[in-house]
């Protein structure tokens, strides 16, 4: 019987670092989204709104978000919205013209309004509805009453308004109330 030599591990050569860029490392979006703010202090409508940036990573909305103050943190008047880029967060933009809203009523309670608000715009970045080319963008208004509207493209197109729709009712619970509405009227279509 013959003997063989068996040789011990090898030692692992130290290796460099591989240099990769910071933007290679993050999560892209399937779309670029830009964050608005709308402060009800000028007396023509466009001139309250601000774009303040646009993200295209998971990453960078996370820094967004733990940047920025809550919904439930915002002044009467205030609004945040969260539209694709190249879409403005007004009814008269072409990809908005046509199109509806689905609106949640909220209690201005903090937790509620905040998890709601982070619901939606998760559902919505992270393009977890089967028709994603129909939804615009998401607002959150500070009134007397607070409300989220999750705008849509094509008001015509029941069938994709529905699915979105029925997405944030999961995704927010059985006592989320939701209705929709074109935007060139003020009559609730369907209600959930």
């Amino acid at each position: 019987m013959s003997q063989q030599k068996v040789e011990g591990p090898k030692v692992m050569e130290q290796k460099t670092p591989v240099e990769v860029p910071i933007e290679d490392m993050k999560h892209p979006l399937e779309h670029a989204w830009s964050f608005w703010m709308f402060t009800n202090d000028k007396k023509k409508w466009e001139d309250n709104l601000v774009e303040l940036t646009t993200f295209d990573t998971v990453e960078d909305y996370w820094c967004l978000y733990h940047y920025m103050k809550s919904p439930s943190e915002l002044t009467m008047g205030q609004d945040y919205m969260i539209f694709k880029k190249g879409i403005q967060p007004m009814w008269e933009d072409a990809a908005n013209r046509r199109g509806g809203r689905w609106l949640i009523s909220l209690e201005k309670r903090k937790g509620e309004m905040d998890r709601m608000w982070l619901d939606v715009v998760l559902l919505m970045i992270g393009e977890n509805f089967e028709h994603n080319d129909d939804v615009c963008g998401v607002v959150v208004n500070i009134r007397g009453k607070c409300k989220i509207a999750v705008w849509t493209a094509d008001a015509s197109n029941h069938k994709a308004y529905m699915e979105i729709g029925r997405k944030i009712k999961d995704a927010l619970g059985p006592y989320a109330k939701l209705s929709y509405q074109h935007h060139n009227s003020s009559k609730n279509i369907h209600t959930m």
